[in-house]
């Protein structure tokens, strides 16, 4: 336990009221059984994520219109890969066999686009469902990239809260490159939309990946967050993460012209 939360307070208080009340930890040798069954939930959901995410859109690179756009997919595979690498090292502390985690396994593997997996675990990883589907072209990847990038800020944003300190740190410094990649969707996207007529793929696009990316918040009412809230590992309901990304992204499509209100 650290010195954030008196040292007799500490030792006397039982660890779920310690971190309930925004104690925090900072190495494995201090985390209750429990606690570290949660974290590593957590942990193997962001690596998985991430190598997912990463592998389909190494797979688009080429696919982009000119080099500025091949770059920042390059970039945005390559910090990927680095995030998952990083959060993989803390994973290593508590056990996990970093050198066979992320090399022994088809992250390219995907469902066919129409399915319909919800928030639903798929397969024998931890990424989110929404990293199960297809991209299907490079107007189709900037969509899912400028949709999911909001997604992955605002929950990265909860993370660097986290009562394990070490990782709360990782997800600070992870946090503004990520918000980097969201803006370079977003710059990709307004560069797409100058042709008009590519309007109306994107917005078909945006229709497949929307309810996706909105289910990867999870269940309104969740179980597992209030046990996760209990621990420290998270602050603020699945419900009210969602609601803040489906106000973002109204606004964006207001301010894109790709709604009613902005059309007008």
């Amino acid at each position: 336990m650290t010195s954030e939360t008196p040292a007799a307070m500490s030792e006397t208080m039982p660890i779920e009221d310690y971190l309930a009340q925004g104690g925090k930890l900072t190495s494995p040798e201090n985390a209750p059984a429990r606690y570290r069954g949660e974290l590593m939930r957590l942990m193997a959901t962001f690596v998985d994520s991430e190598l997912a995410g990463a592998a389909g859109f190494a797979e688009i690179i080429n696919a982009g219109p000119g080099i500025k756009e091949r770059i920042a997919a390059s970039r945005i595979v390559l910090e990927k890969l680095d995030h998952a690498e990083r959060v993989l090292e803390i994973m290593g502390e508590f056990g996990a066999d970093t050198s066979r985690y992320a090399t022994h396994h088809p992250w390219t593997e995907r469902v066919p686009r129409n399915s319909d997996l919800g928030a639903a675990r798929h397969g024998t990883d931890m990424r989110l469902a929404v990293l199960h589907y297809p991209l299907d072209g490079w107007t189709d990847a900037v969509v899912m990239n400028v949709l999911m990038g909001r997604a992955v800020v605002i929950q990265l944003d909860e993370f660097t809260r986290l009562s394990y300190q070490p990782l709360a740190e990782v997800f600070r410094a992870i946090l503004p490159r990520e918000r980097r990649h969201m803006e370079l969707g977003e710059e990709g996207l307004r560069k797409i939309l100058v042709d008009r007529a590519a309007q109306a793929e994107v917005t078909t696009s945006i229709d497949y990946w929307r309810p996706r990316v909105a289910a990867s918040f999870g269940a309104a009412a969740s179980t597992h967050f209030e046990t996760q809230k209990r621990f420290g590992l998270r602050h603020t309901a699945n419900a009210e993460l969602a609601s803040a990304w489906s106000k973002q992204i109204g606004d964006m499509l207001v301010e894109l012209r790709l709604s009613p209100e902005g059309a007008t």
